[in-house]
């Protein structure tokens, strides 16, 4: 018995241009309480990727690109459980401005949604910052991931402002480009395959991530507050967030919006 090719092949970008638009209606009607438990989710499963990758960069021998493709593909693992388990992701959630410009939402439930997943967000991850402490996961390798998590941690620090803001625009533009791959899928593994290759890409290129970095960056200023500055943390974390918001709701939301959702709206106005 044959079955419909629809049934196997990707959904069409315009259909998923539809799918994010409807998805962003709904998550900016979503209660409270739900936004903030599943975005505290999220902050945890971001946090566990980035450790994760912390612990396979730890031994650079393979060389340096090698290193890091195998640190990004494991960093996948944040991605992958927001997606498919379901979580609430700041940096994801700025595909809900397609909703908006289609106006089928405010200006301020968008912020709202932005707002509280974000606040999630930072809480699920200084849990995951505290609970890493507690276990000692920094004395693996002989103390060798601690070493590897202040160096990160540093390094993200004294990144200049508009170089971590050009980073955080690179960086969501790869990571709504994942979601929006994964929302073509027809099955956990579509999902999956879907996330891998942007994901990856972001991480090895060494892009900026405003959720991740509130664990890199707490993390690596609880190994060693005399190497990772606070003040240079707090930057960071607010140029690569701005960043962020660019990267995913002009780069992807305006772009697709245009492409795909513009004319309906027109024709709506009609």
């Amino acid at each position: 018995m044959s079955t419909t090719p629809e049934l196997h092949d990707a959904i069409p970008p315009r259909e998923i241009a539809r799918k994010v638009e409807e998805l962003g209606v709904v998550k900016a009607h979503t209660d409270t309480l739900t936004l903030l438990v599943l975005a505290v989710l999220a902050g945890a499963f971001i946090s566990l990727g980035a450790l994760l990758f912390t612990v396979v960069i730890t031994d650079p021998t393979l060389g340096f690109g090698i290193t890091r493709l195998i640190g990004g593909l494991s960093f996948c693992l944040g991605l992958v459980l927001v997606v498919v388990a379901g979580a609430e992701l700041f940096t994801g959630n700025n595909l809900i401005a397609m909703a908006w410009a289609s106006g089928r939402i405010g200006l301020r439930a968008v912020l709202r949604n932005w707002i509280l997943v974000y606040i999630g967000n930072v809480i699920g991850c200084l849990g995951t910052v505290a609970l890493a402490l507690w276990a000692g996961l920094d004395g693996l390798a002989d103390g060798a991931v601690g070493e590897t998590a202040v160096n990160l941690a540093r390094g993200k620090a004294e990144l200049p402002v508009a170089e971590a803001f050009a980073r955080g625009i690179l960086c969501n533009a790869l990571v709504c480009l994942a979601v929006w791959l994964a929302m073509g899928g027809r099955s956990v593994a579509d999902k999956i395959f879907a996330l891998l290759f942007p994901i990856t890409a972001f991480v090895a290129i060494g892009l900026e991530h405003s959720i991740a970095n509130w664990f890199f960056l707490p993390f690596g200023m609880a190994l060693n507050a005399a190497e990772v500055s606070l003040s240079a943390s707090l930057w960071n974390l607010l140029s690569v967030s701005a960043g962020n918001i660019v990267g995913g709701t002009l780069l992807v939301s305006g772009v697709y919006w245009t492409a795909y959702l513009r004319s309906e709206r027109l024709r709506k106005e009609e």
